[in-house]
């Protein structure tokens, strides 16, 4: 069951944010500062706890890091006293947090519904900008004993890297899949000693010594090769296009429309013009695609919605690309 509807109060950047996600890929496109990434982490945190025993308050609180752990200082900013509300649906489920600026412990937050939201949980998947795979030989066991300052979300992420294989040969659209990632990274993930290599003729190569950008598609081929990315799971993907090679997003557009056409709801994040062109060129009439441009308005968050690119607005990466083109002719006139 997806995610069905995300509605923050007075929530970090938001006064009042209201969306009702599509079961498919959801894109987060706007300037810095406009809560891409926050939309993304509360309703990962969401996702993360109907699975465990956290609470959704304390899962905020680690996804968020605020200083000293106080999770009242995710309440937006008024200068006087505030109060928060976070309502997460999934069907007829509803998760809910409240608390005030004032409020220090996640165990004093007011959380309803977390019973009722563990009785069908769901598998979320949180990929970073930040790469950990070639981090990650003892960063699990340092980051269980020693309070280090590291969002949970890089944690979690490798958690689900080392799941080993599912038993069996995968189907046919799952090795589809895995078979146009390793045609792009030349190669197949394994890991020894939690140490991540890629296995290709040239031998066994460490991640550490593997580009970045290789390095997030093996990570997607691990996903998908232990089964961590199936029908009913959510991912959730930050600036894919980081360190990654423009000739490459083709093929990583490729692979989130399929796991979408295979039941995997999907949040991303962008700044790129060539991503967003991809999703809007290899897109089918039945792909579930929504583009959400998130810019401030009277110094406040607003949001529009767009079933297609071309109906995005604002549109802020087009915009500067635009500005780019228009500068080249300027130039190339001679500034006449």
């Amino acid at each position: 069951m997806t995610i069905t509807r995300l509605k923050l109060e007075r929530f970090t950047a938001f006064e009042a944010l209201d969306i009702k996600p599509s079961p498919g890929i959801n894109v987060l496109v706007g300037a810095n500062g406009t809560g891409k990434t926050h939309l993304m982490k509360v309703a990962y945190a969401a996702c993360d706890v109907s699975k465990t025993d956290i609470g959704f308050a304390e899962k905020i609180v680690r996804v968020f890091m605020p200083s000293g752990g106080a999770i009242g200082r995710l309440v937006k900013r008024r200068g006087e006293s505030s109060r928060c509300a976070v309502r997460i649906r999934r069907g007829d489920r509803l998760l809910r947090a409240f608390f005030s600026n004032h409020t220090i412990a996640a165990d004093s937050a007011i959380v309803r519904g977390a019973r009722r939201w563990r009785t069908e949980p769901i598998e979320g998947v949180y990929v970073p900008v930040k790469e950990m795979l070639a981090n990650a030989p003892g960063f699990r066991s340092l980051y269980a004993q020693r309070e280090i300052h590291f969002e949970e979300v890089y944690a979690d992420i490798l958690d689900r890297a080392y799941r080993p294989a599912l038993r069996g040969p995968a189907p046919g659209e799952r090795k589809r899949l895995l078979t146009i990632l390793q045609k792009a990274i030349d190669g197949r993930v394994h890991a020894k000693n939690e140490e991540f290599f890629l296995r290709s003729r040239q031998g066994n190569l460490e991640f550490s010594l593997l580009a970045e950008g290789m390095r997030k598609l093996g990570l997607l081929w691990l996903l998908i090769q232990n089964g961590t990315l199936l029908e009913g799971s959510v991912l959730f993907w930050d600036e894919p296009e980081t360190n990654l090679n423009p000739k490459l997003f083709g093929a990583v557009v490729k692979i989130l429309l399929e796991l979408q056409r295979k039941g995997v709801q999907i949040f991303l994040a962008t700044h790129d013009y060539a991503v967003l062109k991809e999703l809007d060129l290899q897109r089918k009439q039945e792909d579930k695609l929504v583009f959400y441009s998130l810019y401030r308005e009277g110094g406040e968050i607003a949001c529009q919605t767009a079933r297609a690119y071309l109906d995005i607005h604002p549109n802020t990466i087009a915009e500067a690309f635009t500005n780019l083109y228009d500068r080249e002719v300027e130039r190339s006139l001679g500034g006449k």
